[in-house]
């Protein structure tokens, strides 16, 4: 079985939304031998990064980058993943009020870094999330997740 990681920072309801919708699409019923494992920023581990086959961030933009949370999620485990997840398929989402600039630019660095493959399009979203945002965050989880059903 594979493993999808969803690491997510939802301390609003935009983004409870958001990652809400992502799950979804992991979890669809269609998608076979996938296990979808929900991890708050803040208690993310090394083991959990390690054990997953791929990866989907979500974040609010505060202060012109990506949450203290995700940002600690990988200022612990960066050095010890680091040889370790090369290669690996990620999707992000983000949500902001104003410019999210800042951190698609950080999760940018951070994931090539790590050698990580953008397996989507990014979402981002400002404001309320409406029906067209979720619809793409629902693929954005649905997309990474049955990237690691082909490999099944």
């Amino acid at each position: 079985m594979r493993r999808l990681l969803i690491i997510h920072h939802t301390p609003s309801p935009h983004c409870q939304a958001m990652f809400e919708a992502v799950v979804s699409g992991a979890t669809d019923p269609e998608i076979e031998g996938v296990e979808v494992v929900r991890r708050a920023a803040l208690s993310v581990s090394t083991s959990d990064f390690l054990n997953a086959d791929g990866y989907v961030l979500g974040s609010p933009a505060n202060l012109g980058s990506i949450s203290g949370a995700l940002k600690h999620g990988f200022d612990c485990s960066y050095y010890q993943i680091l040889d370790s997840t090369r290669g690996r398929p990620f999707g992000l989402y983000l949500h902001g009020n104003e410019g999210t600039e800042g951190a698609e630019n950080a999760v940018d660095r951070i994931t090539a870094g790590l050698g990580w493959e953008k397996a989507a399009e990014y979402v981002i979203a400002s404001n309320k999330p409406d029906k067209a945002v979720l619809e793409r965050c629902w693929e954005l989880g649905a997309t990474v997740a049955a990237g690691l059903m082909e490999d099944v």
